[in-house]
């Protein structure tokens, strides 16, 4: 390629456009990043669950259900049961997914006799402890 004057303008007009739009690029991504950021920690912020029993006390390996809602989290999100055991929480083989409509229903039995402390967890969104007492 012969370089004339006319051929290094254009170099010269093409190399600094390029340069501009790298730069309006990288401001670009770098400025929709902390919004993308925050907005996931506002909706995560607000997922919450609620989780209610059908009865307070019950016999050993008697059924009953959980229910409750979760909000701010996607239909079809895994709820799990969860219960203290020796002063930790453990994770009981007991799950269902949340509806469109944010509800969920569990079917649990207990054999743990005595007071049990209960919550139910989605990723990092926790529940309210709730206690059912097994006779």
């Amino acid at each position: 390629m012969i370089v004339t004057k006319r051929n290094s303008l254009r170099l010269a007009a093409v190399g600094a456009m390029g340069a501009v739009t790298l730069a309006l690029a990288g401001t670009t991504a770098m400025a929709a990043t902390p919004a993308a950021h925050h907005q996931a920690a506002v909706t995560a912020a607000r997922a919450s669950l609620t989780a209610k029993p059908s009865v307070t006390t019950v016999k050993a390996w008697q059924q009953f259900r959980v229910t409750g809602t979760a909000t701010g989290l996607k239909a079809g999100s895994k709820v799990t049961l969860q219960q203290v055991q020796h002063g930790k929480w453990v994770t009981l083989p007991a799950s269902t997914t949340v509806t469109r409509s944010g509800a969920y229903s569990l079917r649990v039995e207990l054999g743990l006799k005595g007071k049990n402390q209960l919550r139910m967890v989605s990723g990092s969104t926790v529940s309210a402890v709730f206690d059912v007492t097994v006779r």
